[in-house]
């Protein structure tokens, strides 16, 4: 397992704020991605890397379900997002397009925003400096659909 670096946000994190809605009219998700968290941390697309979490607190990804607020996300590298909670729809659209989504309770917490962390999907299990956590581990199912790279490529 490779550590990974962790990007915390806090409580309600909305889809617009994950990618505002004005850049739902650019025409691909590789455009749409340098304007990631753009109203949270300006420049999380330019220093945000492959391999990186995110660590947030409840009710992540909620407001609307636009697909593309996971794919952005995915796009940039984020290795999975780990929250204590998740809102459904974006739950949903993360495993289908193969970006694993964890739910933690303790893992918000427990970071802090320099820390770095390993993670262990199949196990179900965050480690957060010397402090080893139990995460909510996906069913086979998910599982099988996040190793196929999302939904679509599980069915081709």
């Amino acid at each position: 397992m490779e550590k990974s670096r962790v990007w915390k946000f806090g409580n309600n994190v909305d889809t617009d704020q994950i990618l505002p809605s004005q850049y739902l009219l650019l025409s691909t998700i590789d455009e749409m991605k340098d304007y990631t968290f753009e109203t949270l941390i300006p420049d999380f697309a330019k220093t945000a890397g492959m391999g990186d979490v995110i660590i947030a607190g409840e009710n992540f990804g909620c407001g609307s379900s636009r697909e593309q607020a996971p794919r952005v996300l995915k796009a940039l590298g984020i290795k999975a997002v780990v929250a204590a909670s998740f809102a459904r729809i974006f739950f949903r659209n993360a495993i289908n397009i193969g970006l694993p989504v964890i739910i933690c309770k303790d893992a918000y917490k427990a970071v802090s925003p320099d820390d770095q962390v390993l993670l262990d999907l199949e196990k179900g299990l965050i480690r957060i400096k010397d402090l080893d956590l139990n995460c909510t581990r996906l069913p086979e199912y998910m599982q099988d659909i996040l190793s196929a790279g999302g939904l679509l490529a599980l069915l081709n």
